[in-house]
């Protein structure tokens, strides 16, 4: 099964709770959570992994 990542955008101003990334099996398995984008305020050093 392809993996999951649970993210939170941490900026005040974004009204995004959460989201989960459901990869493809082609994605590299060092990809994390900076390689990605907050798809409501833009920002990348605003999203943190979520442990579940």
């Amino acid at each position: 099964m392809p993996a999951t990542l649970e993210v939170v955008c941490t900026d005040d101003d974004c009204t995004l709770d959460m989201f989960e990334l459901r990869y493809t099996y082609e994605m590299p398995d060092e990809t994390t959570v900076e390689d990605f984008v907050c798809p409501y305020c833009g920002r990348t050093d605003a999203l943190e992994a979520i442990e579940l």
